[in-house]
């Protein structure tokens, strides 16, 4: 465990390669929509009573501040969540969506809630094809075609009527504040919006975002949004009836129907017909513990069941980032993510093969995995039960535009909430004083493959996009809540939440120094790599077991907590601006 102090000691001259990587602000920002703004030291916070950590310090202060109230840890959830749609614009917000995973301590009862946004009605399967050729990527993500109805405002009074403490409207009372009062613009705000094209956001965003002259507000701006303000008190005043009917939803529909690139096919039937979904826990075993997250449309919980259980008899070696280890973590997330590609989507449209998880699958799927030689790229297994031709090969593509909260209150209930506007700064389209989401972008461009065979998740009208987050809780062999935790990162969330389960669970690592370890894995492609010096040891390593190689930033935003022995200890992503707090 005390390998990690060898990892400190490299941790300035990862910053350094982090700075020269993201000079070429441009070249950061295609390659990563929420690109590299920096590291941040930072050392584990220890709690007796309980604890936040969230993406931005403003937001896990208010959700300290919530919990010292005697809120429950869905009230500081979304106390947090209203702050970050203001202080952390670019990645969540009124105009996405998100899901929940909580344990309620007095009733042991681990339940999931999804308020993952939809496709309007009259969403058609070739939604973005023009002339029968995809459209450009960039083109569809800041595009109003893009926008799905959003479901945050809902789905946050859904998880406050089911597990919240405190009155309603008291928990947006920081938020409006700040919006009033302005915040300071931070280093990540202001170096993202550097690497933006200006031309990506509506008139009302740029006017929001930049000044006269075209720049953006500089780091310390205090920056204000009566707008936001004003649609937070309608919210608290009169609940999320406000956003899906009367003039904030007349206002998302006219936004999105006269954008750019718009089908005019977003209703306000659309929005009043908005709902939150609770749905099953996928949990799976691994050694002694339970790893439950949320089912489909989140991938996340299903491709990080499967990787576990191909990995759970093989041996990942006791010493973090060991070349073995290495090695079989990334040939397991292959055929994973191989299978989240070809049957995972929306299951209130598309069955999801019940066999997935199935042990005698998972044995076979395993032997396919070589002690020292990479397979080139996983192809999809057949589980049990699937009907051919059912299901085609995919063609989405996903951003990286998400933030994560871990939460735990005094009476030990516990939330692991990831929320979205999907790539930075979602569609750029702004109403309200919110960005609005480009989620639809997560479909499958085209729907149908070569064969004619429909791709399981393409477009149709009232679908749920599939998504890769994963909030995730781990309990043990009593089970008794071990560690809270998650990560924004687009479909390289499973790989940053693999990564830090494997570091606490296989190779011992407290709740910061498993997110500080450097990020590695595979999407079914070539072995990723986190930028910094100790990539090239372990580059040549892998590229001596056939591994294709691929060096870039990989910048997740990873919020743990870890429970045990009478405390907590948080843990929070050197990578981005958030902190731990607790009491």
């Amino acid at each position: 465990m005390r390998w990690i102090f060898s990892l400190l000691a490299v941790l300035p001259a990862v910053f350094t390669a982090f700075q020269t990587y993201a000079q070429d602000s441009t070249q950061v920002s295609r390659e990563q929509p929420e690109a590299a703004t920096g590291w941040q030291d930072k050392a584990p916070v220890i709690a007796q009573k309980h604890m936040a950590v969230a993406a931005h310090p403003l937001a896990t202060e208010v959700a300290r501040d919530t919990l010292r109230k005697g809120g429950s840890a869905v009230d500081a959830a979304i106390a947090a969540q209203l702050v970050l749609n203001l202080v952390e614009p670019q990645s969540s917000g009124l105009g996405g969506g998100g899901f929940l995973v909580h344990w309620d301590a007095t009733a042991k009862r681990l339940a999931t809630y999804d308020g993952r946004e939809t496709a309007p009605k009259a969403a058609k399967p070739d939604r973005f094809l023009l002339n029968g050729r995809r459209m450009g990527y960039y083109a569809a993500v800041k595009s109003a075609r893009s926008v799905g109805v959003p479901g945050l405002a809902r789905f946050l009074e859904v998880i406050h009527a089911k597990h919240g403490k405190l009155p309603w409207a008291e928990l947006f009372a920081p938020a409006i504040r700040l919006a009033e009062e302005g915040f300071p613009v931070g280093n990540r705000l202001n170096r993202l919006l550097r690497a933006s094209r200006r031309s990506a956001f509506s008139p009302t965003a740029r006017a929001y975002f930049f000044d006269a002259q075209g720049n953006p507000w500089p780091v310390g701006y205090m920056l204000k949004s009566p707008e936001l303000a004003k649609t937070l008190r309608a919210l608290a005043e009169h609940g999320a009836g406000a956003f899906y009917k009367g003039a904030i939803a007349q206002a998302v529909v006219s936004t999105v129907n006269t954008g750019p690139e718009s089908l005019r096919d977003m209703t306000l039937a659309d929005l009043a017909d908005y709902r939150v979904k609770e749905r099953p826990p996928v949990c799976t075993t691994y050694r002694t513990y339970k790893i439950c997250g949320i089912g489909p449309p989140s991938s996340g919980a299903l491709t990080i069941a499967m990787t576990l259980q191909l990995l759970e008899p093989l041996d990942l070696g006791a010493a973090p980032l060991n070349a073995d280890g290495l090695h079989l973590i990334a040939e397991a997330q292959k055929l994973a993510y191989a299978d989240r590609k070809q049957y995972m989507a929306d299951a209130d449209f598309v069955p999801l093969p019940k066999g997935l998880l199935d042990k005698s699958y998972t044995s076979r799927r395993r032997t396919l995995i070589e002690p020292t030689r990479a397979m080139r790229r996983a192809v999809p297994g057949r589980p049990p039960g699937v009907r051919q031709g059912l299901y085609g090969r995919d063609a989405s593509q996903e951003s990286s535009g998400t933030t994560h909260l871990s939460i735990v209150d005094k009476d030990g209930n516990v939330v692991a909430m990831t929320t979205t506007i999907e790539s930075a700064f979602g569609s750029g389209l702004m109403t309200g004083g919110f960005l609005l989401n480009n989620e639809l972008t997560d479909f499958s461009f085209a729907p149908v493959d070569r064969d004619g065979r429909p791709a399981a998740n393409r477009v149709e009208g009232g679908k749920r996009p599939r998504s890769s987050m994963s909030p995730t809780i781990v309990f043990d062999k009593e089970g008794k809540v071990r560690l809270v935790l998650g990560s924004p990162g687009g479909n390289r969330i499973m790989l940053y939440v693999l990564k830090a389960l494997i570091a606490h669970l296989e190779w011992e690592l407290d709740a910061q120094d498993a997110a500080s370890l450097p990020n590695f894995g595979s999407r079914n492609g070539p072995f990723e790599i986190e930028a910094g010096p100790w990539a090239t040891q372990n580059a040549n390593a892998m590229r001596s077991r056939g591994h294709e190689i691929s060096v870039s930033p990989m910048t997740s935003g990873l919020h743990l907590i870890e429970i045990g022995n009478g405390r907590l200890e948080g843990g929070a992503d050197p990578r981005r601006e958030g902190v731990a707090l607790g009491d």
